[in-house]
């Protein structure tokens, strides 16, 4: 085995060592590692502790306090068996500054025989505060045959494991990938140069990780399990800065596709503007100027679009719309669901209509002659506008010339959907220019990391006259109150919803617990016109209380979480949400953005079930707090994590080993200034990089 390691470790980098070289890795360790993502030497070595156990000093007994864990050592004074409800064998040790009991639950008697009085041991152990004095409960233990028997040189380390994995296997492990580390540091090649390093005060790369794996005595231990250590610092700049330069890479690939120069006299847009009745925020009209400066270069457009709840990014697009159908090409909107997407529909025609374009509309739903209809004017290119959900990428839609595909909600869609979408106007040889938005604001963090390969946008003022919504936190027992607001509201000549959420994932109960909402609040306010929505109502059904409600022959709707986006209706001043404490920020934003589309005084109740968590407590406190979507983005963020925000779960774009976002923001600015260093004066370095960290996963920056 020790040849076959110095013959790989001779010709190969440890990226390429597979850790059956290491001795004691036979095939089923070899399995068990896999199931951690554990192949190389590599990954080992990168495989960091959790936390670390202080097993390098021993502490007299007298000094001992609950809850530490401590090294000691002492001589048997007297064991017992002790018999109770579960039979234990006692040890009491001493050391001359007190004594403590080891109690062990589990004992053979040959371990029985061996603990006699006179025996001197030294123990690993937490400490607990038994019934009569302090005891270390089943600890770890050795004879100490003589008084020169040494202790650890290093803080213990602690690491995330997998069954029939030990913590003494974990230690030998690393223990021989950190040797071979030592004898021939180039076999882990250090790609941050020395410029970089001293520039930002990184410490190298096989210093950090010898560090972690064993920390000094004298270790800030309070430092390494905040995870904010120097050497854990160094690792996450490492890990961050190739996701950077993997999405700038990939945009600068982007930038080498053709894309239509989408120039145009800009006399429909002007028409659009003037029969609006309302005027465009200087938000709206400095957005409208960067995509307009972007759709008439002859690359593609690839810009993010951020706007609040209500800030206008529909007729931002309507207008982006315009330009690319001046400019004689093709546009397709794509959103997550068909309320959205009939939403974008009803304003798109309101809008395109007067200027004599028509709007066609395509879902999975569109059968026979009329799906064909709207695919032979997309073929011919008669239909200048499609607006659709999912159905926009499938294979028989082909289009003449797609110039602007817009995609709202992007984080709801899969990479591969997205793409496929892309593709379309690939046919012509170029690709069509991407706008994409979204009403869920995303930290700036997260904007800077994960759509590094977009230009981002953003919306930040409100249209005047929207009023803000005053929000209310009441227990679940008030319900007869909040009942009562509701008759008021509607008596006032508003309009109100009744949001039903479940715990359960099941659509089914989602819907019946929305079905016997509406009953029961029908039965409660008889003189109310009751509507019901939810996700297994036919479209054509859902449309008609959808409309219904807007036009006002609804009082109130009540709804599954369906709603979250996609329905305006400015007369609704009220809106009721059962069991937020289920609901992310974002997504409780988003519906209380259906309310205060008007000029009224609108309010939202967030009407929860006791008892709260500590962290349930927190979020609805932020929703009373603020309306302000990117704060509410912000600590989403720090309360749910980034895969959680972005939605990642589906489109598995952020999966960080070791940076976490939150922790390491400070990083950021940096990360992207080396970004740039490695790029321009180090190229390459850039695709070892990128491989270390990200290994060849497709990487999702290309839509």
């Amino acid at each position: 085995m020790a040849g076959k390691l110095k013959k790989e470790a001779a010709t190969k980098t440890l990226d390429e060592i597979s850790v059956t070289a290491l001795q004691g890795v036979g095939p089923r360790n070899a399995e068990r590692l896999a199931r951690l993502g554990v192949h190389t030497v590599q990954d080992i070595l990168f495989h960091l502790p959790l936390r670390y156990q202080d097993r390098t000093r021993v502490v007299p007994i007298g000094g001992l306090r609950a809850g530490s864990e401590v090294v000691i050592e002492g001589a048997i004074d007297h064991s017992e068996i002790k018999f109770g409800r579960r039979r234990s064998l006692l040890v009491q040790i001493s050391d001359g500054t007190g004594a403590i009991i080891l109690r062990f639950f589990y004992f053979s008697g040959a371990q029985q025989q061996a603990l006699v009085r006179g025996v001197r041991l030294r123990c690993f152990g937490e400490v607990r505060r038994g019934p009569n004095s302090l005891e270390l409960v089943h600890p770890e233990y050795q004879r100490l045959e003589d008084e020169s028997v040494e202790v650890e040189e290093s803080l213990t380390p602690i690491y995330p494991t997998t069954e029939g994995m030990h913590q003494l296997s974990w230690r030998g492990l690393t223990e021989k990938a950190l040797a071979m580390l030592k004898a021939e540091s180039q076999r882990l090649p250090e790609w941050l140069p020395d410029e970089l390093l001293s520039r930002f005060h990184l410490p190298g790369l096989s210093s950090a990780l010898c560090y972690l794996h064993r920390p000094p005595p004298d270790a800030p231990q309070d430092k390494l399990l905040e995870g904010v250590h120097p050497a854990q610092d160094r690792l996450a700049f490492e890990e961050l800065l190739a996701h950077q330069i993997s999405l700038r890479q990939l945009r600068q690939e982007q930038r080498k596709i053709p894309a239509p120069s989408l120039r145009s006299s800009g006399d429909l847009r002007q028409r659009l503007k003037g029969n609006l009745s309302f005027a465009l925020t200087a938000a709206q009209q400095r957005v409208m100027v960067e995509i307009s400066r972007d759709l008439e270069q002859d690359h593609p457009m690839l810009r993010l679009v951020q706007g609040d709840v209500g800030s206008g990014k529909t007729v931002v697009a309507a207008l982006a719309a315009l330009q690319a159908v001046e400019a004689g090409y093709q546009v397709a909107l794509m959103a997550p669901t068909e309320l959205l997407a009939e939403q974008h529909l009803r304003n798109f025609e309101v809008w395109l209509a007067p200027l004599g374009l028509e709007v066609a509309w395509l879902t999975g739903r569109h059968k026979g002659k009329r799906r064909e209809q709207v695919l032979a004017g997309l073929a011919d290119g008669s239909t200048p506008v499609v607006i659709g959900t999912h159905a926009l990428f499938q294979e028989d839609v082909v289009f003449h010339r797609l110039g602007l595909a817009i995609i709202d909600e992007q984080h709801r869609f899969g990479v591969h959907q997205r793409l496929a979408l892309r593709e379309k106007g690939e046919g012509t040889g170029r690709a069509p220019h991407q706008l994409v938005m979204t009403a869920t604001p995303i930290p700036r963090t997260l904007a800077m990391t994960a759509y590094a390969d977009l230009d981002v946008s953003v919306i930040d003022e409100l249209p005047p006259g929207r009023t803000p919504v005053t929000t209310v936190v009441l227990s679940n027992n008030r319900r007869d109150e909040v009942v009562a607001r509701v008759h008021k509201a509607c008596a006032e000549g508003r309009q109100a919803y009744w949001v039903c959420t479940l715990i359960e994932e099941s659509e089914a109960l989602q819907c019946q617990a929305a079905e016997e909402t509406a009953a029961l609040l029908a039965e409660a306010l008889p003189e109310l016109r009751v509507g019901l929505v939810h996700g297994r109502l036919k479209a054509t059904e859902k449309e008609a209380i959808m409309s219904a409600f807007k036009s006002g022959d609804l009082d109130l709707l009540v709804a599954t979480t369906v709603i979250e986006v996609g329905v305006d209706v400015a007369n609704a001043s009220l809106m009721i949400i059962e069991n937020p404490e289920r609901l992310g920020l974002a997504q409780l934003h988003q519906l209380r953005g259906r309310v205060g589309r008007g000029t009224a005084e609108s309010h939202c109740v967030l009407m929860y079930h006791s008892p709260l968590s500590v962290n349930a407590k927190e979020r609805l406190g932020v929703m009373r707090a603020t309306s302000d979507g990117f704060v509410i983005a912000q600590k989403d963020l720090e309360l749910r994590g980034p895969g959680e925000v972005l939605g990642t779960r589906q489109t598995g774009e952020m999966q960080l080993r070791i940076a976490d976002l939150m922790r390491h923001q400070p990083l950021l600015p940096e990360v992207q200034r080396a970004a740039e260093l490695i790029l321009q004066r180090y190229p390459s370095h850039a695709q070892p990089l990128v491989r270390r960290w990200l290994g060849e996963r497709e990487r999702y920056g290309k839509v």
